[in-house]
């Protein structure tokens, strides 16, 4: 049988863990050696951060009645040997659901309630206020307990028409997407309006984030989920049924909140679910595969899709035969072709996406410390060079050599007002960077949108608003972008200045490149386009969901100007830690030399002896280079590993086929 995307993960788990482990060590290595300067230290701190952190995110998405939490029991939670994510009939999960795992939370669901709606906050600002939340304990250990626990996700409430609506749940333009009224004239709608489930699972410790969203009218009504959330997510199951194809909710779906022209077609997949009801007593194993097969072709054709980006399944019947262990039940599931999809597509992309940034951090890295072992070779040299000079010269010379140096020494530290004025210009430019993409700067570009959208009634300018707000934002990074071109000059031109006079190495780090992030822009603009369209012009014309999205919106540019910053804070911190070590670096060379001057002034075999501790130093530098080779080269094979052992699982795979 094909690696499961449960065995896939666990290797990628077991790979990131071992990975950080190494950076450590590698970290704890380069400060015995004096070698953790505070860009170098940067750098190992955020690639740890980043491999420790790395989260993979999948979101189910689909209508009511689709079998997604179904699907998540039995591609996840098989191994409790029952259901844990309600999926009886008339027990599905009515609230977006998030499950992970954080080790300095206890296991435990929380619920955010749905009256929280009514109040101006982003889901974003809900998460930094634990109090709000109802919270439940989750004992992991007891299947029982932790299914009864999460069916909590599944409760409704009855409220008036009128509540409806202020909720998001009743559009008086579109009555037939409207929730049944009751003889009492009440409507039926979820209790709560987020849940995040905390749990010790050994998938979730490891970094995967599952995100269960629950139908048109939840996912529409709460623009975080399409704005933010489902947009991140590294892979997207759209389900549909088997036994109904695509209906025009369905299609809904799809078209509004999945598909945009920055999509990612390896990033989605289709399942066509409860193939089982297909399975008919009166026909042919051949006929029903051949009725499965319509389905996918049609279900293909209305998507825009390949056909084989659609894969059917049954994720009852899949979860029944793990819980059993009948695999010739699984077999017929198809629940294995869909669990190897997810393990080679998503997994095998994931890392080699982390592996590839590990690798150039790591590369960085190697180049920022092996400068500073090369500056202290050549001063070695100079040293060796300087005392060989003085073999059979007299006490004069010896002392005349001493002057010079001290002189030298002086001249070097008068020269300190030249580094100055580097550092002045340097922090003077960042201080328009920082001021360009801080969240007042930030909220200032926001505010003619904010404007347009809390207008009362028809947003008839906000489609303009909107467009002008994103040109005015990459105006901004654009002029980051020109700003760092112009530190990037200065930086080259006095470094070589400095290199000239002082005899330094010094060499300007590459610029940030915010082509990243103006490319962030453009996917979020798209995102939210689809909130602007005419068919969205009464749900705009509500106050309190306006007030959401621009908050949501206001969430994820927060999130790109932060990333954007910390880009230019290290590319900043390289360059001043570079010149800070070579000035150190410089200083502790006269230092040495002076003392080896005294030493031999006072003895005899003083020269000889320094020259032979010299020639030890620079034997020990060269193994010390050797070792920083050495270290770096195993993290770089150890990524690259790893993505074999990827190639190598999916050529099992296929050959196994």
């Amino acid at each position: 049988m094909a690696t499961s995307f449960n065995d896939q993960f666990d290797q990628h788990g077991t790979w990131r863990r071992e990975f950080a482990l190494r950076l450590k060590l590698l970290a704890e290595w380069m400060k015995d050696h004096e070698l953790l300067d505070a860009a170098v230290e940067e750098r190992l701190r955020r690639l740890e951060a980043q491999v420790r952190s790395d989260k993979v995110m999948v979101a189910f998405v689909a209508e009511f009645s689709r079998g997604k939490s179904e699907m998540i029991n039995a591609l996840f939670f098989a191994g409790y040997g029952r259901r844990i994510m309600p999926a009886s009939a008339g027990r599905t999960t009515m609230c977006p659901t998030e499950m992970g795992y954080d080790a300095d939370v206890p296991p435990c669901l929380r619920l955010l309630p749905i009256e929280t709606r009514l109040q101006p906050q982003a889901l974003m600002e809900w998460r930094m206020a634990p109090e709000k939340w109802t919270r439940i304990d989750l004992d992991v250990n007891n299947p029982q307990q932790l299914a009864k626990a999460l069916e909590k996700v599944a409760e409704t409430r009855k409220v008036t028409q009128d509540e409806a609506r202020a909720l998001g749940f009743w559009h008086t333009q579109a009555p037939e997407d409207n929730p049944m009224v009751d003889a009492q004239g009440m409507v039926e709608v979820p209790k709560w309006r987020h849940a995040l489930i905390n749990i010790a699972h050994p998938l979730l410790k490891q970094g995967l984030v599952i995100l269960d969203t629950p139908g048109l009218n939840a996912i529409g009504a709460e623009p975080e989920l399409t704005v933010s959330l489902i947009p991140q997510a590294h892979a997207v199951v759209f389900m549909l049924g088997a036994d109904t194809g695509v209906t025009k909710s369905d299609l809904a779906i799809w078209r509004e909140h999945l598909i945009t022209e920055s999509t990612d077609p390896d990033a989605r997949l289709v399942v066509l679910n409860k193939i089982d009801t297909l399975w008919d007593a009166l026909s042919t194993p051949a006929q029903i595969q051949a009725q499965i097969e319509r389905q996918k072709a049609s279900t293909a054709e209305i998507l825009g899709l390949p056909k084989d980006k659609v894969i059917a399944v049954s994720a009852q019947k899949g979860l029944v035969a793990k819980v059993t262990e009948d695999d010739e039940l699984l077999k017929r599931s198809c629940l294995p072709v869909l669990e190897d999809v997810l393990g080679r597509g998503m997994m095998g992309k994931r890392q080699k996406i982390l592996g590839s940034a590990m690798a150039d951090g790591i590369t960085g890295l190697r180049v920022e410390t092996g400068r500073v072992i090369n500056i202290r070779k050549r001063d070695l040299t100079e040293q060796m060079m300087e005392l060989k000079g003085l073999q059979g010269k007299n006490a004069t010379v010896i002392k005349h050599m001493r002057n010079r140096i001290s002189q030298e020494q002086a001249e070097f530290d008068q020269g300190g007002a030249k580094i100055h004025a580097v550092r002045s210009v340097h922090l003077r430019l960042l201080r328009e960077v920082f001021g360009i993409l801080g969240s007042g700067a930030l909220k200032k570009e926001m505010a003619q949108l904010t404007d347009t959208l809390m207008q009362k009634g028809l947003k008839l300018g906000v489609k303009r608003a909107y467009g002008d707000t994103f040109d005015r934002l990459r105006g901004n990074l654009q002029k980051v972008q020109t700003l760092c071109a112009e530190i990037q000059s200065m930086l080259v031109a006095s470094f070589k200045l400095l290199n000239g006079e002082y005899g330094f190495s010094l060499q300007a780090p590459g610029e940030p490149d915010m082509g990243r992030f103006m490319a962030e822009l453009d996917t979020i603009e798209r995102n939210h386009l689809q909130y602007l369209g005419v068919g969205n012009a009464f749900k705009l014309a509500q106050p309190e969901f306006s007030d959401r999205l621009v908050r949501a919106l206001s969430t994820r540019l927060r999130s790109v100007h932060e990333n954007a910053l910390a880009d230019v804070e290290l590319w900043s911190k390289s360059a001043a830690a570079q010149l800070d070590a070579q000035l150190r670096e410089r200083r502790r060379n006269f230092a040495r030399r002076i003392e080896a001057i005294d030493r031999i002034s006072q003895a005899a075999g003083g020269l000889d002896d320094r020259i032979g501790e010299i020639q030890q130093q620079e034997t020990a530098l060269d193994q010390l280079d050797a070792k920083l080779s050495e270290l770096t080269a195993y993290l770089i094979a150890a990524q690259d590993a790893a993505k074999l052992l990827a190639v190598a699982a999916a050529a099992a795979d296929v050959a196994v086929a």
